[in-house]
């Protein structure tokens, strides 16, 4: 897969992993706010935000993830993302920085307890590696 150019990506943390979005899916970065509920929603749905008058999904990554939900913090942020011609929200425990990745491999099967599907690469950083997702596999299920 080599490297893809120089393209632009924002690093997200969630518990002690760092993952990668391109930066052009993301529509705005936002502090976390309340959520309303949606009853027999799928698990990983938290509920529904009004974002200046649009109403926005708003969905768990620890939750896709298998991870245990946490309390929010002050570093928790809403990461609103374009998908299917929709604005999706997704919940991070922190938003990084913007990088560019040196070198991009394929994923492997699976990344710790998540299904390698989730994933279109693993980036090269000078701080480490950093699994970039695929939004379409994470939103689509």
């Amino acid at each position: 897969m080599a490297s893809l150019g120089r393209e632009q990506y924002v690093e997200v943390v969630i518990g002690k992993e760092r993952y990668a979005l391109k930066i052009y899916d993301i529509h705005e970065i936002i502090k976390m706010q309340p959520v309303t509920e949606i009853p027999n929603s799928k698990p990983h749905v938290k509920g529904v935000i009004n974002l200046r008058g649009k109403i926005v999904p708003i969905v768990s990554l620890r939750h896709r993830f298998g991870l245990p939900e946490e309390p929010y913090t002050k570093s928790t942020r809403i990461v609103v993302v374009n998908h299917a011609d929709e604005m999706v929200g997704i919940v991070v425990d922190r938003v990084n920085r913007v990088v560019t990745f040196s070198d991009i491999q394929p994923p492997p099967e699976r990344v710790g307890s998540v299904h390698g599907s989730y994933f279109s690469g693993i980036g090269t950083t000078d701080d480490g590696l950093v699994s970039i997702l695929k939004l379409d596999q994470i939103l689509s299920e």
